[in-house]
């Protein structure tokens, strides 16, 4: 996983910048999946590694609005074309669990964010199925 921030629900105080300058890297990297976040325009275009699996951040778990399965589908969607369905699989940008003595959110909250993922996926399973 490559961490942008998860101290803040202030977008504006992360990190940002896309994923071209550490590509060379990540290709070498002896792995077969990258997570990465996708969820914020503060990510940048989406691009394609070779011969690895992405696991795709489509929910932002630091704002409070819920992502609809529509808009995560459509983020998928986007990365078909550099990905095959089998290599896409469906993540929160960056974890729910974070700081014990300042959470970033609430059970309830990440478990709607969770709920609106399954669902698209499913979706996308049924539309995408070999």
């Amino acid at each position: 996983h490559v961490c942008r921030g998860n101290w803040s629900r202030d977008e504006s105080t992360l990190l940002r910048g896309n994923y071209h300058p550490l590509k060379p890297y990540l290709e070498r990297m002896q792995v077969g999946q990258l997570v990465l976040e996708y969820a914020t325009e503060r990510a940048g275009d989406l691009i394609g590694f070779d011969h690895k699996e992405l696991g795709m951040g489509v929910v932002n778990p630091r704002v409070d609005a819920i992502e609809s399965e529509d808009l995560i589908c459509e983020r998928v969607e986007s990365a078909l074309t550099l990905y095959p369905a089998d290599k896409i699989f469906l993540n929160p940008d960056c974890g729910f669990g974070t700081f014990a003595n300042r959470p970033m959110n609430s059970a309830d909250f990440a478990r709607a964010k969770l709920e609106a993922m399954v669902g698209a996926a499913k979706r996308l399973r049924s539309t995408h199925a070999r």
